[in-house]
């Protein structure tokens, strides 16, 4: 099978928020096609991976199918939450951009259902 290698945001999207030193990502599937996908590759270790230069202590992944959506909670990630952070992010807004640019590799088949899929058309399988 065929495919090729696109940025989650082409089949997701997502949306962050925090407490204290915690972050929670939704990343909720464009289309429930592509549901699937996000199950099997954005795996919490694939997650932390991601994230490593940010040291989480925990990566949790909670599957919600029936909203074709995932939240995954970061704990550690923050410096230490709002109050006590010196970086510039310290909500973690940006963190979902981070989380969103994990390579996909999406069979052709599915690639109609991407968004921002002419991005896509100089990928190799």
């Amino acid at each position: 099978m065929n495919t090729v290698t696109v940025p989650l945001r082409h089949a997701a999207h997502g949306r962050t928020g925090d407490k204290g030193d915690r972050s929670n990502i939704s990343v909720i599937a464009w289309h429930p096609d592509l549901y699937p996908l996000l199950v099997e590759q954005v795996t919490p270790e694939r997650i932390a991976a991601q994230f490593r230069h940010r040291r989480p202590t925990q990566v949790v992944r909670h599957l919600l199918p029936r909203l074709h959506a995932m939240n995954v909670v970061l704990d550690g990630v923050l410096d230490g939450g709002v109050n006590d952070a010196l970086n510039l992010d310290s909500h973690g807004k940006a963190l979902s951009f981070l989380l969103l640019d994990l390579p996909l590799q999406v069979p052709e088949a599915l690639v109609p259902l991407l968004r921002n899929r002419s991005t896509t058309q100089g990928d190799k399988p």
